[in-house]
């Protein structure tokens, strides 16, 4: 039987997985299914469990169902811990294995493919929420000297900073106002068309603003661009967590570069 894999998400029409898998095991010589499963708001452990019922070796998870991906997994690794959300299962009979892969991603695209030097590196980040705490703990484990997360609500900001350690501050969104090395912004208003409320003043001719969205043009990197910044979008952060996830699942690194290129074109 042919090793089975998939994505689950509510929606899910417009995930772009099923096909970067399935680059990566034309690339790596790896045999194997891999599909986009719609799974209920109320039913993804149902959906989940059928899936594995019927040959499931692992699984990929996206909105909204990280949160409940975490809860199910009997282990986690310790980035699925600290980022307190599941992107990615390893199944084994009826075993649940949980990562997340998510801040793994956003450091390959961030070092390999925008040649951003992390060590040392002053960094911005936007929102307090999943997407955030999942790319802390790797961005510090990358050498990040200095770690800023601006949220809305400051109360979030702080709290989330307090879970590493005092390596992390945490502030509103209109407090920063010195340039940073780079900005991510790993808030949800990009979705809307919405910009956070950030001052110019954290964008110079040295910062990469970086938007965690991607297939559009955003408020935020428009603003960037204004401000000199350099600028990208999510894309490379996508195709660099599925590798890892390909690499949890298979023990083959795939080569990213020319599957971005492809879904760039």
């Amino acid at each position: 039987m042919i090793d089975r894999y998939a994505v689950f998400g509510h929606p899910i029409a417009h995930s772009k997985s099923p096909q970067i898998h399935a680059a990566f095991a034309r690339q790596t010589g790896e045999t194997l299914s891999y599909e986009a499963i719609l799974a209920p708001l109320d039913g993804f452990a149902a959906s989940l469990a059928d899936f594995m019922a019927h040959g499931g070796r692992g699984a990929n998870v996206t909105v909204p169902f990280k949160e409940e991906a975490f809860r199910l997994a009997a282990a986690r690794t310790p980035r699925a811990s600290l980022a307190g959300a599941v992107n990615t299962l390893l199944l084994d009979g009826a075993d649940i294995t949980g990562d997340n892969t998510d801040g793994a991603g956003l450091v390959a695209d961030l070092t390999r493919n925008l040649r951003v030097e992390l060590a040392g590196a002053r960094i911005l980040l936007l929102g307090a929420g999943g997407a955030a705490r999942g790319v802390i703990g790797p961005l510090l484990d990358a050498g990040v000297a200095h770690l800023v997360v601006a949220n809305r609500t400051v109360d979030k900001a702080v709290a989330l900073a307090a879970l590493f350690d005092g390596r992390v501050s945490g502030t509103g969104f209109a407090e920063p106002d010195t340039a940073f090395d780079a900005v991510i912004n790993a808030t949800s208003a990009s979705l809307a068309g919405d910009l956070p409320p950030v001052s110019r003043a954290i964008f110079s001719p040295r910062t990469l603003a970086y938007d965690m969205m991607y297939g559009r043009d955003t408020p935020f990197l428009a603003l960037a661009r204004e401000c000199g910044a350099a600028t990208a979008d999510g894309l490379g952060m996508l195709v660099e967590q599925a590798a890892e996830a390909f690499y949890v699942w298979r023990g083959v690194r795939p080569d990213t570069a020319p599957v971005i290129a492809g879904l760039r074109a």
